[in-house]
C-alpha cells in the first residue's frame, strides 16, 4: 500500500482553507489503496498529525517521520496547500531535489502562475485577453492620477502573489487609493491595478484526466457581494451554476483559451483559471495551481458535473504523480 503524505496549513492567509481542502482529500482517499498522512507545515512546525491529533515532527532533512520507533518514508506527496509555500514553487522545488513525487506542477510553473502580473505578461503574446494593469511595488512612489489614467474607475486593487481574495478591493474613487493600496501591501510587497471588467465572471479547472488533458464544466459566478471576494468564495455569499449559463460559442472560447493557458504553460495537476467574459471575449484575470478541494470548491463542484468523484480525482492526480507525469 502506498504511502500518501497530504500536506496543508502554509505560511499564508489561506492556512485555514488548506486544512479543510486536506482533510477532503484525507476523507476521501481510496483507502484500499492508499495509506494518507496529514502533514500540517506552518512557519513553526512540520508536523504530522494522526487520527488521535497526536504530532510526530517531520524531519525535513528527507521528509520522513518517525512514530512509536518506525521511519516512515512517503511515497508520493498531495499537495493542498493554497498560497506559500504550496503554491509559489518552494515545496515543488524541495520535492523535486528529495526525489519524492507529487501531484501539483512543477516548480517554475507555480512560481510563474503565483505572481499574476508575470503570469498574465507570459500569456499576453498568445492572444488570450487580460485587463489593463498598473504595477506597484512597495516602496514606489504613489500617483493616483496617473494610475487611474491608466486604468479607470472603477479598479481593482490586488496583493500580486496572493489567494482566496485576501486584500483586494474594488475601487469606485480615486481617494479610496491609499487605502486600498494599504491593505493590499498587507499580503503582499508588490500590488497588481487593474481595470474594471464589466460583464460574466466564470471559473474552469484543466486536469490530465487519464493521461488526456480535460477541460472541466465551466462554472458561472453570481456574487451578492461587489465582486467575488472571500465571503461570496466562502461563506455563501455567491451563486455557483454549473455548468455556466453561456452560449455554447462562448463556452468553446473559455474552454479553448483554459487549455491553451495549460499547454502554453507546460502544466501538470490542476488548474483552475478565472475569467471575465466582455463582448463575446474570455479576459483572464489569474490562474491557481492548487484549488480549493473542499466539498464546495470549484473544482470538485465541476469534477461531479462531469461525473468523476472525489476519490476518482484524487486517485488520478496521486497515480499521475507516481508515473512521472
Amino acid at each position: 500500500m502506498k504511502k500518501i503524505a497530504i500536506v496543508m496549513g502554509g505560511y499564508s492567509s489561506e492556512y485555514e482553507i488548506s486544512l479543510k481542502s486536506g482533510n477532503v482529500v484525507y476523507d476521501y482517499l481510496d483507502k484500499s489503496r492508499y495509506r494518507g498522512y496529514r502533514i500540517h507545515i506552518f512557519k513553526d512546525k512540520w508536523v504530522y498529525v494522526d487520527d488521535s491529533n497526536q504530532e510526530f515532527p517531520i524531519d525535513k532533512g528527507d521528509f520522513s517521520v518517525t512514530v512509536n520507533g518506525e521511519k516512515i518514508e512517503f511515497d508520493a506527496v498531495f499537495n493542498a496547500i493554497h498560497g506559500t509555500p504550496g503554491e509559489d514553487g518552494l515545496l515543488q522545488a524541495y520535492f523535486e531535489l528529495l526525489g519524492i513525487p507529487q501531484n501539483s506542477c512543477d516548480y517554475y510553473q507555480a512560481a510563474l502562475t503565483f505572481n499574476k502580473r508575470d503570469l498574465l505578461s507570459v500569456l499576453k503574446p498568445y492572444g488570450i485577453k487580460t485587463a489593463t494593469s498598473f504595477y506597484l511595488n512597495k516602496g514606489d512612489h504613489i500617483d493616483t492620477s496617473e494610475i487611474v489614467k491608466k486604468v479607470g474607475l472603477p479598479c481593482f486593487v490586488k496583493p500580486n502573489k496572493s489567494g482566496s481574495s485576501f486584500g483586494i478591493s474594488k475601487v469606485k474613487t480615486e481617494a479610496e487609493l491609499p487605502i486600498a493600496i494599504e491593505v493590499a501591501y498587507k499580503e503582499d510587497n508588490e500590488i497588481i491595478i487593474e481595470s474594471f471588467l464589466d460583464g460574466t465572471e466564470v471559473s474552469v479547472g484543466v486536469i490530465n484526466y487519464q493521461g488526456e488533458i480535460i477541460v472541466l464544466p465551466i462554472t458561472e459566478i453570481v456574487s451578492e457581494n461587489d465582486f467575488f471576494d472571500y465571503e461570496a468564495k466562502y461563506l455563501g455569499k455567491s451563486q455557483e451554476i454549473t455548468p455556466a449559463r453561456i452560449s455554447e460559442e462562448l463556452a468553446e472560447k473559455v474552454r479553448s483559451t483554459a487549455k491553451r493557458a495549460y499547454e502554453v504553460l507546460k502544466m501538470k495537476g490542476f488548474s483552475r483559471s478565472e475569467f471575465i467574459l466582455v463582448n463575446g471575449e474570455p479576459h483572464m484575470l489569474e490562474m491557481n495551481t492548487i484549488p480549493g478541494l473542499t466539498t464546495e470548491s470549484l473544482i470538485p463542484q465541476q469534477a461531479r458535473a462531469a461525473g468523476i468523484t472525489l476519490e476518482e480525482l484524487f486517485t488520478n492526480a496521486i497515480e499521475l504523480a507516481l508515473a512521472g507525469k
